[in-house]
């Protein structure tokens, strides 16, 4: 551990049982999830493994059956003798099968972290069980010898300690068990209000075990998140009422009402009213135009779940949430509260930019779809895939808004432009383009914020969508990178939303970290393509590519080795082997596009030489296919410099570093004469939050190590961006030169961004 303690970074809008989100885009219309790419198909889902659409009576039916049998089902669950079921939410497939999600009581008493999923076949046979903790629930006893009063005053000073103004316990603490650490503790859960620093309502869930006094965890509640609308240009939106006594209440999506906060911070507001049904002029100036955009937002969201997942609201039983908009003063933030089943937008910096766009409503009120099902906890790893789901929902009901003001994307918050400089608070396709999400999963990524965190599922849905490498979709850029520098060829994103809302109604709990979301994506897929089936390896391989979990060996793949980006040198050869395997037997044949001039592959063996001509950067794919004509390629740059003078050689591919992990390398090819100068320049270029954590040296071909820079516990600054100068006069120039990169402390983590080297 570091000897000395320094700050996190921390994402604006922190999430709370209200949800706050802090961008999110949505687009508006009517319209279906976009058709996969000339060139590919995807498999279709089992129609039977898809969600049966049920109405509000038939789902309060299903809660009902199951409400009635709950001690037989705890019986056949093997639970303890104190513990009872508790019906919270049932789905059903199209097939019949029926999902059942309990939470547990012991000797009365709640307890959080032992939620658990009853899957059974259409004739009641029981088909499994999904547990978040797998034990029976046992404590000592249920008399606390802390008092109330005393976890209670704990419970402010962590509120206090995070920047809550105006705090206090909303409620008296509940004594619960607390059993998500795995072993059960006899506990307090106390719920503190007031605000948060950014002025978010708070809702701080601090857990203190009863019998120690100490605080064992703690979450926040809050999470973040015809019209003439500001962001989706002039649409329908849902009214009730005749002139001139029109209401913006929506009496075809559960009595959605959108309401005026008047730049209030708390009750309801006022109900839009209007005496001829047309909302806003579409400037943030008319206070009707955000109200608009969030009835709007509110409408998609509705018909996406209803449409797409069968789901009627946000609970499933045809209940509306309502929205409150011109939340503060300047707030640049939106929020669900799943405590008032509302939606919250602030009006954003100088009250010019409402929150208010199609993926921020999506997103937002999908915060209330995880807490009705899976409720995933809103901290660690678990508040990270929370998050992330409202990206991918929200990202996935701007799609299927089809609005040609707010086209769908895989940008977060692209319409709101919170930063000021035209750029998105997130990027699914490569996260940490924010300069703070994580691309890849590591052991320390549950430390990040939430809104940062859930880069590593944000990635995963991009891949699975529409896979790896670059492309353009609906006219935005992306080029996705894997963990593994493996292709992964996605499923689309219809069926990637499929997966995602079946994993996360059915198999995803409280607790569900990354590790048992990919279980959890896997058993969806097996149900929706079959266990095996080229979806459900797609599935398992997009995880290995963001670094969870290993790929699924396939007997018939070709796998080609990315080799990495290469530089070589007018006028000196070049050579490169490309390696590759097949699980076919017989010989693999090699091909190659965009080699720079002078460079040629051998076909049998795969090995690119010769000696370039002309100086320039370009792209080389190679292809290779096996003996039964399957292919497999992978796509690299390739640098060439002009002859004579100083010779530039470059890596500019990302290579995460771990937390108080192993060492990783960044490798150089090298093609130059001679041995390498007294005056050697390395250039770095290292993303890092805590750079006294980092050990950097440079690798000579023959394996001798130069230091670049030693660790230090009190170096608190962030990243190292600077050249060194190495006397390697007694080195061979060519060969393959590393940058080898330690974390060698806890807590921070970073990645290797490029590096060069100047002969």
């Amino acid at each position: 551990m570091r000897r000395t303690p320094h700050g996190r970074a921390v994402a604006t809008g922190a999430l709370v049982a209200v949800t706050a989100m802090l961008a999110v885009g949505v687009q508006a219309g009517t319209g279906t999830a976009a058709a996969p790419r000339p060139g590919t198909t995807h498999a279709t889902p089992d129609p039977g493994a898809l969600p049966a659409k049920l109405s509000p009576s038939q789902r309060a039916e299903l809660i009902r059956a199951a409400g009635a049998t709950t001690a037989e089902t705890a019986r056949q669950l093997k639970l303890g003798a104190k513990e009872k079921l508790v019906v919270k939410d049932v789905s059903k497939d199209v097939d019949g099968t029926v999902h059942t999600r309990y939470e547990r009581t012991y000797d009365g008493l709640p307890v959080l972290g032992g939620d658990l999923v009853v899957h059974e076949s259409k004739g009641g046979a029981l088909k499994g069980v999904t547990k978040a903790v797998r034990s029976q629930i046992k404590v000592a006893g249920t008399t606390a010898k802390v008092k109330p009063a005393a976890a209670e005053a704990k419970a402010v000073k962590s509120a206090q300690a995070l920047g809550s103004k105006k705090t206090e316990a909303s409620k008296a603490p509940r004594k619960v068990v607390w059993v998500a650490d795995g072993k059960p503790l006899l506990a307090y859960e106390t719920v503190v209000g007031g605000l948060q620093d950014d002025g978010t309502p708070n809702e701080l869930h601090v857990i203190t075990d009863a019998t120690t006094g100490a605080e064992l965890f703690q979450y926040q509640g809050i999470e973040n998140g015809v019209g003439n609308t500001q962001y989706s240009g002039k649409v329908t939106v849902g009214s009730s009422g005749s002139a001139p006594n029109f209401s913006l209440t929506d009496p075809t999506r559960g009595n959605h009402k959108t309401y005026d906060l008047k730049h209030g911070s708390s009750g309801t507001g006022t109900l839009y009213t209007d005496a001829d049904d047309t909302w806003g002029d579409g400037t943030p100036q008319n206070t009707q135009t955000a109200g608009a955009d969030a009835a709007f937002g509110a409408q998609v969201t509705w018909d996406y779940y209803k449409n797409v997942h069968g789901r009627s609201g946000i609970k499933g039983d045809g209940v509306g949430a309502y929205s409150r908009v011109h939340y503060g003063n300047s707030y640049v933030n939106a929020f669900w509260d799943d405590g008032c089943f509302c939606m919250t937008y602030g009006d954003g910096s100088g009250n010019s930019a409402p929150l208010t766009s199609i993926d921020v409503a999506g997103h937002e009120m999908s915060h209330g779809v995880t807490a009705a099902t899976a409720d995933l906890t809103y901290s660690g790893e678990s508040g990270g895939l929370n998050e992330a789901t409202s990206d991918i929902f929200g990202t996935a009901v701007e799609f299927y808004a089809n609005n040609s003001s707010d086209p769908g994307d895989y940008l977060i918050g692209e319409k709101i432009d919170i930063n000021g400089d035209g750029t998105p608070l997130r990027y699914m396709d490569k996260p940490s383009k924010d300069g703070a999400s994580a691309d890849y999963w590591s052991s320390n990524v549950g430390n990040k914020d939430v809104h940062y965190s859930s880069g590593v599922a944000n990635h995963f849905f991009y891949l699975l969508s529409e896979g790896s490498g670059p492309k353009d979709i609906g006219g935005v850029h992306y080029d996705s990178p894997t963990s593994d520098n493996l292709p992964v060829p996605g499923i689309g994103r219809a069926n990637a939303e499929k997966v995602w809302f079946k994993a996360l109604s059915q198999y995803m709990s409280a607790n569900t970290n990354y590790a048992a979301a990919r279980t959890a994506t896997l058993k969806a897929a097996a149900d929706l393509f079959g266990e095996g089936s080229a979806s459900y390896n797609t599935v398992a391989n997009t995880w290995a590519a963001v670094n969870v979990g290993s790929r699924v060996p396939d007997s018939g793949a070709v796998s080609v080795t990315n080799p990495g980006s290469q530089t070589s040198t007018v006028g000196q050869a070049a050579s490169l082997q490309i390696k590759a395997s097949s699980g076919t037997a017989g010989a693999l044949s090699y091909a190659a596009t965009g080699l720079p001039a002078g460079l040629s592959i051998n076909a049998t063996t795969g090995l690119i030489s010769g000696t370039p001509t002309t100086a320039g950067t370009g792209t080389v794919t190679v292809t290779v296919t096996d003996a039964a004509k399957k292919t497999g390629n992978t796509a690299f740059s390739w640098t060439i410099n002009p002859a004579g003078g100083s010779n530039v050689f470059e890596n500019t591919d990302d290579v995460a570093i771990p937390d108080a992990g192993a060492a990783v390398t960044s490798p150089l090819n090298v093609g130059r004469t001679g041995n390498a100068p007294s005056t050697l320049k390395v250039a770095v270029d290292i993303v890092h939050t805590y750079r006294g954590d980092l050990v950097v040296d440079l690798i000579a071909p023959d394996g001798t190590a130069y230091r670049l820079k030693n660790s230090s516990a009190f170096d608190s600054a962030a990243n190292v961006k600077t050249t060194y100068t190495v006397n390697a006069s007694s080195e061979k120039a060519s060969g393959t030169w590393k940058l080898r990169v330690q974390d060698v402390y806890s807590q921070d983590s970073g990645y290797i961004n490029g590096w060069k080297l100047t002969f």
